[in-house]
């Protein structure tokens, strides 16, 4: 297969996993609800004060706690492993490909610098 087919494939794969492994998961509960409003436009003229008086710049809170990070992260890779498992399925595939129409105005994937940092034991294709 030619590179730039393989870029394709993987680009659109890709983008398919993010919103059917990671974005419609209870990612889309987390982000739900209001955002404060910053005129600074990085939070910190925002101000969270908790049950204990404790006051904290919204920049500086955590917006996810520990079980909804597990949680979280659980489904995403619960959803990834059935992913895989299921590729093949020819009704899977259908609404995959629905999903990828959705995906197609997306930006373009790029290589990610901490994955692609691994050692290759490959030559890098050109």
């Amino acid at each position: 297969m030619r590179p730039a087919d393989e870029d394709r494939i993987a680009a659109q794969l890709a983008r398919v996993m993010a919103v059917a492994c990671v974005r419609n998961t209870q990612l889309e509960t987390l982000h739900a609800g209001q955002v404060p409003v910053s005129r600074t436009g990085d939070g910190s003229d925002v101000i969270v004060e908790d049950a204990e008086g404790n006051r904290f710049p919204w920049s500086e809170v955590s917006r996810i706690d520990d079980d909804e990070m597990r949680a979280l992260m659980r489904e995403i890779v619960d959803r990834l492993y059935t992913f895989h498992l299921r590729i093949d399925d020819p009704a899977f595939r259908a609404e995959i490909d629905r999903w990828a129409a959705a995906t197609a105005k997306w930006d373009a994937p790029k290589p990610d610098p901490v994955l692609s940092a691994i050692p290759a034991e490959t030559p890098e294709r050109g």
